[in-house]
């Protein structure tokens, strides 16, 4: 039926057919940043730094954003002369202006924000025992900093009616039971600020999007580890992290979620908003029954 409606008032040249499906399927390997600006907080270790590296190592330029100072600038200083450092605590909204407007004046524009600051939380398992000041302060950073963020990229990118903002969720935030209530409650927050903000946004242009990761062994991970499992070292406690996966002969690193978070920065992620890309290994995928091989010999 689409096909009746197309031939009859349609007329496709062959050249512009062929220009079409080499825009789509173009095989050019550049750098698929170039000349972009990114802001990334908590970028100072991690997935965050490892994004950062690949954004750089594709064209762009970076500003480091991080509440640790100290790490900070030593991470933008490895980075290299595309990279900058400035201060953030990601709880004071002033501090999330200031990063943007610090990236506008020394780059004249913001391309990407990458809302990548988050902490892991310390509480009981049980709902009965949640200490809601603990909770308070894990969504002030994990939810509202992500919306402080989203809301001054967006201030800046909605003249130029262009831009993409990512946000680091988890797959916590889409099963249940894969963390402590406070993580999980504030990483499926993330995914929900992502989805309601695509709404307004595409108005203007504006891509938004969330990746959310599998476990990956990195400082904030396995420091969350060691006090569920004390006096277990970081080697043991990271084979305890990639074993819970399901894809086999493959671990998550941070490298894998910089791949995603260049595939959704770029224009091959031209058409993508509003979506959670899940970097699992197909973990929240499934379930299995775990039957036996074989048949019982009764069945009671």
């Amino acid at each position: 039926m689409l096909r009746r409606g197309l031939s009859k008032n349609l007329s496709i040249s062959s050249d512009s057919l062929a220009q079409s499906l080499n825009r789509g399927f173009s095989t050019e390997t550049g750098r698929k940043l170039e000349g972009k600006v990114a802001l990334i907080t908590g970028a100072a270790r991690g997935i965050g730094k490892a994004t950062a590296a690949k954004f750089i190592d594709n064209g762009a330029k970076v500003v480091v954003a991080d509440i640790d100072q100290h790490i900070g600038e030593e991470t933008a200083k490895e980075l290299g002369a595309n990279a900058a450092f400035i201060a953030c605590d990601v709880t004071n909204e002033s501090d999330i202006s200031n990063v943007v407007d610090f990236t506008i004046s020394r780059h004249g524009k913001l391309d990407i924000m990458y809302n990548n600051a988050g902490v892991a939380c310390n509480t009981p398992p049980s709902i009965v025992d949640l200490d809601l000041q603990v909770f308070d302060r894990v969504m002030g950073i994990n939810v509202r900093g992500v919306v402080a963020g989203i809301k001054h990229s967006s201030r800046v990118m909605i003249p130029r009616r262009s831009g993409s903002i990512l946000c680091t969720a988890s797959v916590t935030g889409v099963m249940g039971g894969l963390a402590q209530h406070t993580y999980s409650v504030s990483k499926s927050a993330v995914i929900g600020v992502v989805k309601s903000m695509a709404a307004e946004l595409s108005s203007y242009g504006i891509r938004i999007n969330s990746i959310s990761p599998f476990a990956v062994p990195t400082r904030f991970v396995l420091e969350e580890m060691s006090r569920l499992y004390p006096g277990v070292d970081a080697s043991r406690l990271t084979e305890m992290v990639q074993n819970a996966g399901v894809l086999k002969g493959a671990n998550c690193e941070p490298i894998d979620i910089a791949n995603a978070a260049l595939y959704l920065a770029s224009d091959d992620a031209k058409y993508v908003s509003g979506h959670n890309l899940m970097v699992d290994g197909g973990f929240t995928s499934f379930k299995t029954f775990n039957f036996p091989a074989h048949a019982p010999d009764s069945v009671q």
